[in-house]
């Protein structure tokens, strides 16, 4: 397990430096739907000029079939043409060395390209659409498929929410680089928001040109699929599908959730009676794949035939060869040797100690032994556990009784479930024991699997308390096969007095730090309210600053205007009269708001525009101020500008005065 582990850390890494994709859960979801295949899923990102990336494998070895999402694997034959053979027509039994079970050589040396699956949650005004399409496909087909779910023309569309802008129908999705999940919406302009959008969708199920969105559950994985199918689509063709996602075989799968009326691998998802446009299934991998199972179940769950699965998936446990003394007599084991998942090895470990002792056992953890850790130790202090580590031999002859007496007891299970995680493994094999050895030394130390070690078969089963501790976990007790019930019951209360005292310490520095980073967090917000009330002052300070500078200079302006004005009409003035002259003269007197007079001659035929220029030359123009006469009081600004001194009565002299316009 710990091999696997490091391989795939190595090809994450080599997958993102190659790729560039720095976000690793995008990384993991993209090889995790190539099987973990470097090229594959390099091909799926970076795809080469021929669609696909040549692995470096020999030439011989090139010289196998390419391995599609349908194809299925052929056993060895003498000749390359040779047609697929099954189990079932292969007229000798296979020597160990051209078993289609242990080839000799990788399976799959050509890896076509698989595209992603991107998910799109598209609104449109209080509708919202899920679509599901692979990253080859274009931006048109969402358009397509979003005109029959919201009965919409598609060239009524504007689909809007690309972070690269508005993009074209025609635009590949893979040039987008999208990530797994994409919210859009849906714009239409032309159509009035009181027009209905969407109809009825039970009058379109009779419809060829629909489609339907099957959210399928793994259950062992904890992970839900959601995938757009054409209604032209076969059961089968969906189950071979989920195959190539979750790597259980098509004859292996276990599903809920189709309804009753689909009895036949063969039909279409529109004949098969789902629900329109979206259902729910759920798929496993069947805990026994013997093929003699009789269990009725209440869903249909159906078993397909699907050509090449019964020689890939040959029964997992080879033939012993003592059951030529007759295998009725023979148990089944409690884990099959050399399972590559320990997930599946602990539903087979769980499935048969229900066979043999009942139902009525411990919860057995189905997952790894550090999962089971993280669970036990690593939650919060009020809801860790002591691990329990059931250790199961075949060969001892106090596994039946230690089982049927003490594990299925109520007590002893009550007492399990309430405080512990139990987590089980079969050491029958020496394959098996040694994989958990391994496991034991990585999680425990050396120390403990060297205890394993020095117990001998008649001594299991073995029963491991583990109490997770700050720096390392620490082996409380080793209960050995040949014990009582009160015995037994009275080690686990021990262990758990041990336990519960150190959980008590545990809650306590726990809140304690949980109270510290309280108050961090209160004076960490505190403080940035207080930045943040002190930039606000700061820019409202600013502004005002700018506002001032701005207003100082548009008047600053409007007086740099006014005195080129000012200097403009002062030069346009005519000369001053002399008082000897021939013409005659009329001498003006004009009182200023300040109090202070203006005395100037001007011409008797001089235009009342001159009079107004000389005042508006001093600073008071004639759209601010006006001027007056003092008896009788006229206002001459409201005469007319080409009448002369004489006509306006101001000769041979006036008293004026100016006064601010209101």
């Amino acid at each position: 397990a710990s091999d696997s582990n490091m391989d795939r850390e190595m090809i994450l890494a080599d997958f993102q430096a190659c790729t560039g994709i720095d976000n690793i859960a995008e990384a993991i979801t993209l090889l995790e739907l190539n099987n973990w295949d470097l090229v594959a899923a390099i091909n799926g990102v970076i795809p080469q000029e021929n669609g696909i990336l040549q692995s470096n494998f020999s030439s011989e070895a090139s010289q196998t079939e390419p391995y599609g999402p349908h194809s299925q694997p052929e056993a060895t034959a003498p000749t390359p043409s040779a047609p697929p053979s099954t189990a079932s027509s292969s007229s000798s039994p296979p020597s160990s060395s051209s078993s289609a079970f242990c080839p000799a050589l990788p399976s799959r040396h050509i890896v076509e390209r698989q595209p992603r699956m991107l998910n799109f949650r598209v609104e449109y005004r209080q509708r919202s659409v899920e679509v599901v399409l692979d990253e080859s496909s274009a931006v048109g087909e969402i358009k397509n498929i979003l005109e029959t779910e919201l009965q919409v023309p598609a060239s009524k569309m504007q689909l809007k929410g690309w972070k690269s802008g508005d993009v074209s129908d025609s635009t590949a999705l893979r040039s987008l680089h999208l990530p797994k999940n994409n919210s859009l919406y849906v714009l239409t302009p032309d159509i009035a928001p009181s027009a209905s959008t969407s109809q009825s969708s039970s009058a379109q199920q009779g419809t060829s040109d629909q489609n339907y969105l099957l959210i399928i559950s793994h259950r062992e994985a904890q992970r839900d699929y959601s995938l757009n199918f054409p209604a032209s689509k076969t059961i089968q063709e969906v189950k071979r599908n989920i195959s190539d996602l979750t790597n259980i075989p098509v004859r292996h799968q276990q599903w809920d959730g189709w309804p009753a009326s689909a009895t036949n691998d063969t039909m279409t998802l529109a004949a098969s009676g789902i629900s329109y446009p979206c259902h729910h299934l759920s798929v496993c991998r069947r805990s026994s794949p013997a093929p003699d199972q009789t269990d009725e179940c209440t869903d249909v769950h159906m078993v397909s035939d699907s050509e090449g699965d019964d020689f890939e998936d040959a029964p997992e446990f080879g033939v012993d060869e003592s059951e030529v003394f007759g295998s009725s007599c023979r148990k089944s084991p409690m884990m099959p040797e050399n399972s590559e998942n320990e997930g599946d090895a602990l539903l087979h470990f769980t499935a048969e100690f229900s066979r043999r002792y009942g139902d009525c056992h411990p919860v057995f953890f189905i997952g790894t032994l550090e999962a089971a850790s993280q669970e036990a130790f690593y939650g919060k202090a009020r809801d860790r556990k002591l691990l329990a580590i059931y250790l199961h031999n075949d060969e001892s002859v106090l596994s039946n009784v230690f089982c049927s007496q003490m594990m299925c007891a109520d007590s002893i299970v009550s007492y399990l479930s309430q405080n512990f995680i139990t987590w089980a493994w079969d050491v029958t094999k020496e394959a098996n024991k040694a994989r958990l050895l391994t496991m034991c030394t990585r999680h425990f130390g050396s120390v403990v699997a060297q205890t394993i070690r020095t117990y001998k078969t008649d001594q299991f089963p073995l029963l491991l308390i583990v109490m997770g501790k700050r720096t390392s976990n620490e082996v409380l007790n080793v209960i050995q096969g040949n014990t009582t019930v009160d015995e037994l019951m009275m080690r686990l209360m021990g262990a758990m007095e041990i336990f519960t005292a150190q959980q008590q310490e545990d809650i306590k520095d726990e809140d304690e730090r949980e109270a510290r980073e309280m108050v961090k967090r209160e004076q960490d917000e505190a403080y940035r309210l207080s930045l943040e009330a002190d930039r606000k002052k700061r820019e409202a300070q600013e502004r005002e600053e700018a506002e001032q500078v701005r207003q100082e200079r548009i008047r600053k302006e409007h007086e740099d205007e006014r005195e080129a004005i000012r200097r403009s009409l002062e030069q346009a003035l005519p000369p001053e009269p002399n008082e000897e002259g021939a013409e005659p003269i009329s001498k003006l007197r004009i009182r200023t708001p300040s109090g202070e007079f203006l005395v100037r001659r001007f011409l008797g035929s001089c235009k009342l525009q001159v009079l107004f220029d000389f005042v508006a030359s001093k600073g008071y123009p004639s759209d601010e101020f006006k001027l007056l006469t003092t008896f009788p009081r006229r206002n001459i600004t409201q005469l007319d500008p080409a009448w002369n001194l004489m006509e306006a009565k101001l000769f041979p002299q006036e008293t004026l005065f100016l006064e601010a316009k209101e």
